[in-house]
């Protein structure tokens, strides 16, 4: 099965700041380019940190009162009113991901940790990337015919090793349904679980039927044989 990686829908030109990078100049970056957030990075390009729209508005509708939900980096949260640089605002530590990671990783850090941005690191932990949710969801823009190919190809041909025509595959709207026999019962869930992974797959339809039943034979084994 072939899955799409966090670096093939990342964003490569990122908006960044440092450490030092004062107020107003991270609200006109976050203006002029129109994002929400911004990775902040060292010397090495290693990100320490995040500043959003959230940091630079909430502490001064808080009315000096901010209690921020995320651990600050540099001065602390009583203080946050009176930050003046990115060092002083930022989020810390960064939720980040890797240019290899699968989309399906990112997709589950934005949602437990309810943020739109990601940046992307590369093998040496370098901003390479950001990756937003907009980028995940253009996997659900795939064809219905490259869903059927991948499908046909990644899991029935090289997973399954199955013939031709053995397995027949109808693709609408994201859903696909499988249709026809496989050789051992084994190989249903694995056809179904391994279609269902493939990026911009919404729903797997079962119709599939086996020729033989290779449960019974594995229960009738001792554990030394199996």
């Amino acid at each position: 099965m072939k899955q799409r990686m966090v670096g093939s829908v990342m964003t490569n030109d990122v908006v960044r700041a440092t450490p030092t990078t004062p107020f107003k100049r991270i609200a006109a970056l976050l203006a002029e380019h129109r994002v929400s957030g911004l990775p902040i990075v060292d010397d090495d390009e290693k990100v320490v940190g995040v500043v959003s729209e959230a940091d630079l508005l909430a502490p001064r509708a808080a009315g000096g009162r901010w209690r921020p939900g995320r651990r600050r980096a540099g001065r602390g949260a009583a203080d946050a009113i009176g930050a003046r640089t990115a060092g002083e605002l930022m989020s810390a530590p960064a939720i980040t991901v890797h240019a290899r990671d699968p989309l399906v990783l990112a997709a589950r850090a934005m949602a437990h940790h309810q943020v739109r941005r990601l940046p992307v690191l590369d093998d040496e932990d370098r901003l390479v990337g950001i990756v937003s949710r907009r980028d995940l969801l253009s996997v659900f823009l795939r064809t219905d015919a490259e869903l059927r190919a991948e499908v046909l190809d990644h899991v029935l041909a090289r997973a399954l090793l199955l013939p031709p025509g053995a397995v027949e595959v109808a693709v609408a709207d994201g859903v696909v349904t499988l249709k026809g026999r496989v050789e051992r019962s084994g190989d249903v869930p694995i056809a179904l679980r391994m279609t269902a992974q493939t990026d911009g797959v919404i729903a797997v339809v079962n119709r599939l039927t086996h020729r033989v039943d290779d449960s019974r034979a594995d229960r009738g084994r001792s554990p030394t044989h199996r």
